[in-house]
């Protein structure tokens, strides 16, 4: 698959991390990620779906593009509807956690989408939001790099 052709949203891949401050082999990581499902700059600590770790990685670029991205680490759990956890994300002067919850099925009530059940149309919200599915975002903590 060309990694061109993986979108979020409306928006592909390559152009979310385009318009980022991440290192140029952070960014180079990201999109073998999203072809390969495997990048040495990109680590989950247990098994993690690779559109799941996209998504995380699409909203970090998208939403924290001020940072200067080298290297992500991530802690999560992927269940049916949603992938919970946290992202430490390694930069020149410093590293930042973020926790985030991805959920499908809440992005789902919020926008009203029912399934022909009358249950939360979670694969339409995934489908038509992609990686904005974020019901939660939110820095943790940040430390500082050692002077050399």
């Amino acid at each position: 698959m060309d990694h061109r052709c993986l979108y979020f949203g409306t928006m592909p891949m390559s152009a979310i991390a385009a318009s980022s401050r991440a290192s140029a082999a952070f960014k180079s990581d990201v999109l073998r990620f999203t072809t390969a499902g495997i990048a040495d700059r990109i680590q989950a600590s247990r098994y993690a779906p690779p559109v799941k770790v996209a998504r995380v990685l699409a909203q970090l670029l998208a939403t924290e593009s001020h940072l200067e991205v080298e290297r992500v680490r991530i802690e999560a759990v992927s269940g049916c509807a949603d992938f919970v956890g946290t992202v430490d994300v390694e930069t020149p002067t410093g590293s930042h956690r973020f926790h985030f919850e991805w959920d499908c099925r809440w992005r789902a009530v919020q926008q009203g989408y029912t399934d022909y059940f009358g249950l939360p149309d979670q694969i339409r919200a995934a489908q038509e939001f992609g990686w904005r599915c974020f019901k939660t975002w939110t820095g943790t903590s940040t430390t500082r790099a050692l002077a050399g």
